[in-house]
């Protein structure tokens, strides 16, 4: 059975904001510290993306549009890859040894692609929720429930 040790690293992201906590309890009674905040400002497609949508011709003349580039979607899952890269280097300077992930599915792929083999390895457990609006207290309880049931 998997545990929340002392001064281990609770990441509970999305692709807009992202929270790091640290465990200052003990084993069995955890109390997670807000350890960094993560903040991006996203407005939607509509308002990054100012032409058309691009059209194509196919050789029998037919017009048909092509996909809108979604530019909010490729900020959402720069600020996740970036924030993996903030853990590797906090991972190899020392500050922690475990890490639980916590994302909705989108941003825990994206987040699973963009860490090392040694961040993956250090990574406890990853939860497939969005917890990024929940308190300190929701997030503690619902990792040790989920990490009670792996």
């Amino acid at each position: 059975m998997k545990r929340l040790n002392h001064n281990a690293r609770i990441l509970v992201t999305d692709g807009g904001r992202a929270t790091v906590f640290r465990n200052a309890g003990q084993v069995g009674k955890p109390h997670l510290e807000e350890f960094k905040v993560y903040h991006q400002d996203n407005p939607p497609t509509r308002e990054q993306g100012t032409d058309k949508p691009p059209r194509s011709n196919n050789l029998t003349g037919n017009r048909a549009t092509i996909e809108q580039t979604d530019f909010h979607q490729q900020a959402e899952d720069r600020f996740v890859q970036d924030i993996a890269g903030d853990m590797e280097k906090d991972l190899q300077a020392g500050e922690f040894a475990e890490l639980i992930v916590v994302a909705p599915p989108v941003a825990l792929g994206v987040y699973r692609k963009a860490a090392s083999a040694k961040l993956q390895q250090a990574t406890l457990a990853e939860i497939n929720k969005d917890l990024t609006k929940h308190s300190a207290a929701d997030v503690a309880a619902i990792v040790v429930k989920a990490l009670e049931g792996e």
